[in-house]
């Protein structure tokens, strides 16, 4: 009989894919017309490359190292209980309290076209982007069952409207003047395509969740590989037909108008009204859900690093049942959604991931023995990731220099105070 606690290959795609297609698509997809504009599904398929070749080093790491920290394990693993791993992993949990914060700022910019507060829609994205992390927060207080319900839920729901979107889409597309718009001749140069990728890497960094739950997947030996590449390889493509459809039914002009809500408005040629209330509820329903489930993740990141003594042990601390990092996660999130725009949130989130999945690669490399894997491979990742970021801070830093210091601001956090934690064990 099969332990009631094991999941299947099924659950754990929808682990994959649940992560990735959360609150980023609705976040940042404006964000990537804005800067690739014809060439925006190239973007995505830059960024989904990047990903694809990362799971590798996921799912040789996985099959090795089966550990519900996940991420955190293999960069310890990989460079040891040092500074440098220490730091990395808590640039980690801090790349979640950005993730959070894009998605709550996704909430904040949809939320207000279904039912306006103060008919200011400054002040109703701060109204917005703030209750929803308190109710969330709330919830995980609450009950950790209910936020998987809502998660399971979610999934489902979010996945039928994108499906659904992209099928009447593309029928759309048949006779609309914008679709010459996604012509070679309106593409941004092959630099400005690959930033705008990099920009918008945020959307594939949740096929790492996977990791967490390898230690409760049946049969692993098969089902590991097959978890990463399908979940991977599914939201490529759902994403650049996402970006064909939407660069080929809107105006650039009304895109940059609309770049915090876009999916909702590109529904309206459509579907008119309807369209754009559906999708809006459909991007309310997963920021939400991503909200919840980050939440939960989040904390328990930060409790991992603790428990591998990278954060003192305060952090292993509970606050009303749950890990400490819980309150502390939300807190930060509350402060950087209020004060950060979202090009320089998805900036830092995705300078971040990038950061960590090239040192995952490169712990990949450096384990190949042991792993039994491919040395090329994740030697490319960590290359192509460290390129990616650099393309991407240099491109950032003419036109969002902002987002370019909070970025170095933070990774600058973590190794300090790494350092100074370490340096205070010794004394």
């Amino acid at each position: 009989m099969i332990n009631e606690k094991k999941i299947g290959l099924k659950e754990a795609i929808s682990i994959g894919i649940g992560g990735m297609v959360g609150g980023g698509i609705f976040a940042v997809l404006g964000l990537a017309v804005t800067l690739a504009k014809g060439g925006t599904p190239l973007a995505f398929l830059f960024a989904g490359i990047l990903a694809l070749i990362t799971s590798y080093s996921y799912v040789k790491l996985s099959k090795t190292y089966p550990d519900r920290g996940g991420t955190v394990k293999f960069i310890n693993q990989g460079f040891g209980a040092s500074v440098f791993s220490g730091a990395m992993n808590n640039l980690l949990w801090i790349s979640y309290i950005i993730m959070l914060s894009l998605y709550a700022s996704a909430f904040g910019s949809y939320a207000p076209n279904l039912l306006e507060i103060t008919h200011n829609k400054t002040n109703d994205f701060h109204i917005y982007a703030s209750a929803i992390i308190i109710l969330a927060t709330a919830i995980n207080y609450y009950s950790i069952a209910v936020v998987g319900k809502i998660e399971s839920y979610a999934v489902i729901i979010k996945l039928v409207i994108l499906i659904a979107f992209v099928g009447i889409g593309s029928y759309g597309l048949i006779g609309n003047p914008n679709i010459s718009q996604l012509a070679i001749s309106h593409w941004e140069n092959p630099i400005k395509l690959f930033a705008g990728g990099m920009v918008i890497f945020v959307a594939y960094e949740g096929f790492e969740l996977i990791a967490n739950a390898v230690p409760d997947l049946i049969n692993p030996e098969k089902n590991i590989a097959r978890a990463y590449y399908i979940s991977v390889i599914f939201v490529i493509l759902l994403y650049i037909i996402i970006a064909f459809v939407t660069v080929g039914s809107l105006p650039f002009q009304q895109i940059t108008k609309a770049k915090d809500y876009v999916l909702a408005e590109a529904a309206r040629p459509m579907l008119g009204q309807i369209g754009f209330s559906i999708i809006t509820v459909a991007a309310l329903i997963s920021t939400f859900s991503a909200i919840n489930a980050s939440l939960y993740g989040g904390s328990h990141v930060n409790f991992e690093i603790s428990q591998d003594d990278e954060l003192p042990n305060y952090f292993l601390a509970k606050l009303w049942k749950q890990p400490v990092g819980l309150m502390i996660t939300a807190v930060a999130t509350l402060i950087l959604v209020n004060v950060l725009n979202l090009e320089s949130i998805s900036t830092a989130g995705s300078i971040g991931f990038l950061l960590i999945f090239g040192m995952v690669n490169l712990a990949g490399f450096k384990l190949s023995k042991n792993t039994g894997g491919n040395k090329i491979i994740p030697l490319a990742g960590f290359i192509l990731c460290m390129i990616a970021s650099a393309i991407l801070i240099h491109q950032q830093y003419s036109s969002n220099i902002i987002g370019v210091i909070v970025s170095a601001a933070i990774i600058g956090f973590c190794f300090i105070t790494e350092w100074i934690y370490k340096r205070s064990k010794k004394i």
